[in-house]
């Protein structure tokens, strides 16, 4: 009898135990589902879309921390539905119908360069042995090997940065593979001699050097520097070559890629793109 009553009564405590246990998830469930509309942030469909749409390479080239805050950007109408790089005008045709909207005229561009001073072109004005990292050796007296103080130190910091493979370095120079390139601009950010900008995928010329010293320096220091003699200024029927701090300049916007710059330039720095 007394082993009954203990079977028993041990039973009912399981069976207790149970319910609490049972009772205690249902108003867990109940508050969590309270809470959740309670707390729930509306989600802008659009947004989804748009997200849908971009590339996914979260690199930052669009100006916001990745693909999600620029999709919720362009859907809150903070940014411009071709504001996406790697996604280019195929992605700002398709943003731009989720939005109701015209795309524009969403321009392909790519990294460019501005330096052609390879090893065997840029003067040597002393033997380099230190830290290989472009904005570390920036700071300390000297930079690097080459003698120009304007070109490219040849470390490969912007190669370390691009995620797309899409830059190299080659006889010390870097050199961008336009067809790699998504123009997201992290190479830019890396070159502390500022060599790097974005031009259009579709440009056929640009000025390969950044040394703005004048003519004697530069050919003191480099077999290839733009001297800024003028004379693709005054080749050019467009308007569209200035010379500016001792180095020539092309506006792409007004280029026509007729080559007559390139032809007459006595150091041949104005190169094919």
């Amino acid at each position: 009898m007394i082993q009954s009553i203990m079977l028993a009564s041990g039973m009912n405590g399981v069976l207790t135990a149970a319910a609490v246990i049972g009772i205690t998830g249902l108003l867990i469930a109940v508050l969590l589902g309270v809470a959740a509309n309670v707390f729930a942030v509306p989600v802008d469909e659009r947004a989804v879309a748009i997200r849908d749409v971009l590339p996914g390479a979260n690199c930052g080239g669009c100006g916001y921390a990745g693909c999600d805050a620029l999709a919720a950007a362009v859907a809150a109408g903070d940014a411009p539905v071709n504001g996406c790089p790697v996604g280019g005008a195929a992605a700002a045709e398709k943003i731009g119908s989720i939005m109701g909207v015209s795309a524009g005229d969403a321009v392909k561009q790519v990294a460019f360069v501005k330096c052609a001073g390879t090893c065997d072109q840029a003067g040597v004005k002393a033997n380099y042995y230190g830290i290989s990292d472009c904005k570390r050796a920036a700071a300390i007296p000297g930079k690097s090997d080459k003698a120009c103080s304007y070109g490219c130190m040849g470390f490969g910091s912007c190669v370390a940065a691009c995620n797309f493979d899409a830059i190299h370095v080659e006889h010390g120079v870097a050199v961008v593979d336009k067809e790699k390139c998504v123009a997201c601009g992290k190479c830019i950010e890396e070159c502390p001699n500022n060599l790097i900008e974005l031009i259009p995928y579709e440009a056929t010329k640009a000025v390969s050097c950044s040394n703005k010293d004048k003519g004697p320096k530069v050919m003191a220091v480099c077999e290839v520097g733009c001297i800024g003699c003028g004379l693709c200024v005054k080749q050019c029927e467009f308007d569209a070559v200035v010379v500016e701090n001792n180095i020539a300049h092309i506006d792409q916007t007004k280029c026509t890629g007729c080559g007559k710059c390139a032809e007459k330039c006595p150091k041949k720095i104005i190169r094919e793109h």
